[in-house]
């Protein structure tokens, strides 16, 4: 068995402020108002672009807005809305089933409680996670395919499933970087540290990676001057 390279720990926090690209207060690229529609939106969002959940919340949203709206609208009301996007029945299930949830036992309202989030209908670990930190404030980690990549490719926390990812990030990462970290990671797994081909030469992270061997730039990427080594 191959072992497993570790980023340096030491080395962590140099390599997120890397690829912050100097935004220390990321926000989701999920359109949203308010908490129940971010929370819709993510409930929407699995296994489908951010940017397709965006081009049918705009309608839903103006049509339901709220827990009790969405309630009224009902399943077929939402499949109408959501139908370009993948898993839409089970998804349109799910909303009106936490919209009621949300009624019957919230107040309408989002709880910020893990326990609460995830006994909601399509409301995962990770759905959850992203409620929390964005939404709360919260220092969570929700490993989406882009994080598990990261987690292990670079080696700021290797793990065999998404929940040792996770927590291998939060005994990893600085504290005080653990809520942005969240979406740095997301952001940087979706722009740069692609799936299928990871653009390393222009990854202000790179010289903290362990990733080997790291591709290099096509002719007409050339120009980007090399990520600079670091001391030690």
């Amino acid at each position: 068995m191959a072992k497993v390279k570790l980023m340096k720990r030491t080395q962590i926090g140099p390599f997120l402020t890397a690829i912050s690209g100097g935004n220390p207060a990321p926000k989701t690229e999920l359109d949203y108002k308010t908490p129940f529609m971010l929370l819709v939106a993510v409930v929407l969002s699995a296994q489908t672009t951010d940017v397709a959940v965006n081009r049918v919340t705009k309608g839903l949203f103006a049509a339901a807005p709220d827990p009790a709206a969405m309630a009224a609208l009902g399943e077929s009301g939402v499949a109408a809305h959501i139908k370009s996007i993948g898993l839409w029945q089970a998804k349109a299930k799910n909303v009106i089933g936490l919209s009621k949830q949300l009624l019957a036992l919230h107040g309408g309202e989002v709880p910020g409680d893990r326990a609460a989030l995830e006994a909601l209908p399509g409301v995962g670990r990770k759905t959850a996670n992203v409620v929390l930190n964005e939404i709360f404030g919260q220092a969570t980690m929700a490993v989406d395919t882009h994080i598990f990549r990261l987690g292990n490719r670079t080696g700021i926390a290797p793990g065999i499933s998404p929940r040792a990812v996770e927590d291998g990030l939060l005994r990893r990462v600085p504290a005080a970087m653990l809520k942005p970290a969240h979406l740095w990671l997301i952001l940087h797994g979706r722009y740069v540290c692609k799936a299928r081909a990871p653009e390393c030469w222009r990854c202000a992270g790179a010289p903290y990676c362990v990733f080997e061997p790291k591709p290099t730039a096509p002719a007409a990427a050339k120009k980007n001057p090399p990520a600079k080594k670091p001391a030690g």
